[in-house]
């Protein structure tokens, strides 16, 4: 009788599990996977400030200290809603899920009020916009990074366009673009969010705009840009690259230009959605021509300022 071949191991699903099958140590079991997540939650969180920490130190001055849990329960009316499972932040707490049956008649009907109002907020401060674009972009570059003087420079540039610059406030290529649009004489925009710990709007910024909810945020981004710049970033940078892809491909906004800055960086990506994602037909060949890759700060301009101009020349027809 012929032996049965023992199974074969589950593959580590992690990124440091898979590194660390490689180097013969056993996956961690089902069990100690919440343990793990948390760990890694925690390190993602504690390098997101770190990295916002670095980009205000380049630049020449000191981040805000982190907030400390419990100074964020004190802005809560607790009326309407609690503190629970370490959510200090209203995206959090929106997010964490329903604790009780009746849970939602206490706290996320009311909560839609101030949905509601940060919408209003955002609108009125930035009802003004003619025209803008928004800069993405790593809070942790530095001053010296030539990526940051490329930004500086798009940001002048688009001044020049009489183009509001708007950024997400903080340092880094947001710190760059608010200050290239500042010294053109335009108008420099940052849509700061809620952390766990105090971002800091970087000192370029005229009118600053501060959001509790990232989708009250990305709203505005999109609704008062012309186009996104993105230069190289981690996930906030991504994920607001993939958003307005998706909106441009599924037709609920038009003749809005995606433009990545730095073609070196962003080359792995571009190879990937090639030969993986088009070649299996996740997405078409016009999905992948949507974005326009470039080095030249004068050429991501070029291609903002047409695209307005059709938008325009559309508008009036």
């Amino acid at each position: 009788m012929a032996r049965r071949k023992p199974a074969a191991p589950a593959q580590p699903s992690s990124a440091t599990a898979k590194s660390a099958a490689k180097k013969g140590k056993k996956s961690p079991k089902s069990a100690s996977e919440p343990a793990r997540r948390r760990s890694a939650e925690f390190q993602a969180l504690s390098g997101y400030y770190e990295r916002v920490v670095e980009g205000h130190r380049a630049a020449g001055r000191e981040a805000p200290p982190p907030k400390p849990a419990s100074s964020i329960p004190s802005q809560v009316d607790h009326s309407i809603r609690n503190v629970v499972g370490g959510a200090v932040t209203e995206d959090s707490k929106l997010l964490q899920g329903v604790l009780s049956g009746d849970a939602f008649t206490r706290e996320d009907t009311w909560r839609v009020m101030r949905i509601m109002g940060e919408f209003i907020e955002g609108f009125d401060k930035l009802a003004s916009l003619e025209k803008a674009v928004t800069v993405f972009g790593s809070a942790r570059t530095a001053p010296e990074d030539p990526q940051y003087h490329a930004a500086v420079e798009v940001g002048r540039l688009l001044a020049k366009r009489d183009f509001a610059v708007i950024t997400g406030a903080g340092p880094g290529i947001m710190e760059a673009a608010n200050k290239g649009a500042k010294l053109a004489g335009g108008r420099s925009i940052g849509c700061n969010i809620e952390l766990p710990f105090e971002q800091g709007a970087n000192p370029y910024v005229d009118t600053l705009v501060n959001f509790r909810y990232f989708f009250v945020r990305k709203t505005m981004f999109i609704k008062y840009s012309a186009a996104f710049i993105i230069f190289p970033g981690g996930f906030g940078t991504l994920d607001e690259m993939f958003e307005a892809m998706t909106l441009i491909q599924t037709g609920k906004i038009s003749q809005f230009p995606v433009i990545l800055f730095g073609k070196h960086y962003w080359a792995g990506l571009f190879r990937w959605l090639q030969s993986r994602v088009l070649n299996e037909k996740k997405i078409s060949a016009g999905d992948i021509d949507l974005m326009t890759l470039t080095d030249d700060p004068e050429e991501a301009v070029e291609v903002v300022a047409a695209a307005y101009a059709a938008q325009v020349a559309a508008d009036k027809r």
